[in-house]
């Protein structure tokens, strides 16, 4: 796929890989909607771009956990272009708590995030996706190919959307649709800021090392590329594709693994 002229829907467009994902695209040619519930910066945001690489983009403000927001967005979507031919459901919440300590809530907030997010904003967009034969993007992650501790919600929500994604692929085996799961390793980026502590409160302060971490930067190329080449499934690095295969072979010893790795973090909830 050429993505010059087509119309790419994008969550969580006004941080981190969602946004430099947008200007990636944008820099491909493509018109742009862009959903969060940050408004203002989304305006900042698509008169840059607009200004900058002579493309139409508009931006929705959206709350992906609530469904008449996504139904909005890809309304607009429709409306303002006449058509829609990539959706990247890109907009999650992260965690960091022992599932012993935290409120119930944190967990349903991560699932109506993560999970209904994407399968709101699909439900919605399917039907002109299929028109376009177009893509369907989850920018899922590595957590969802293994539970990873102090991150029970999280992994759960992504475990979720993988395998919705997988399902829906085979449903479109025979339309034409291009259904892609992206999974970022550890991405510098906000998202562990904006993470939610044991009583869903945004924990403000990275615990992991990022500064030798792929930059959203890098991970909105590879994306880009994927939907380009209608990849299946994108493992961006070394370490979670080791992960992805341990996790099939010795599930056990990855355990013990992913216990020692996590006892070394900042303040780490491991002892």
């Amino acid at each position: 796929m050429n993505l010059k002229n087509k119309v790419v829907i994008i969550t969580g467009a006004s941080s981190g890989i969602g946004k430099a994902l947008a200007y990636e695209l944008a820099g491909r040619g493509a018109s742009l909607v862009l959903g969060a519930r940050q408004y203002v910066t989304l305006c900042e945001i698509t008169q840059d771009i607009e200004k900058r690489f002579q493309i139409k983009a508009l931006a929705v403000q959206c709350d992906v956990s609530v469904e008449d927001d996504c139904a909005f967005l890809i309304k607009q979507a429709q409306l303002t272009f006449g058509k829609i031919d990539v959706l990247v459901n890109n907009a999650g919440i992260s965690m960091r708590a022992l599932f012993k300590d935290l409120d119930l809530k944190v967990l349903k907030t991560l699932m109506d995030v993560n999970f209904w997010g994407t399968v709101y904003c699909t439900k919605y967009a399917l039907p002109e996706i299929i028109k376009t034969q177009g893509s369907i993007v989850g920018v899922s992650s590595i957590a969802g190919y293994k539970g990873l501790p102090g991150r029970t919600g999280y992994s759960a929500s992504k475990f979720a959307m993988n395998g919705f994604l997988d399902a829906l692929r085979i449903e479109n085996l025979k339309t034409g649709v291009h259904v892609m799961t992206a999974c970022p390793g550890f991405t510098a980026s906000n998202i562990r800021n904006t993470a939610l502590n044991q009583s869903a409160q945004q924990q403000g302060e990275s615990s992991l090392n990022e500064e030798k971490m792929m930059t959203a930067e890098e991970v909105a190329r590879i994306i880009a590329d994927g939907i380009e080449n209608r990849t299946r499934t994108l493992i961006m690095t070394g370490q979670g594709k080791l992960t992805v295969t341990l996790s099939k072979i010795f599930p056990a010893w990855l355990d013990k693994l992913v216990f020692n790795v996590f006892a070394k973090e900042k303040d780490p909830l491991l002892k």
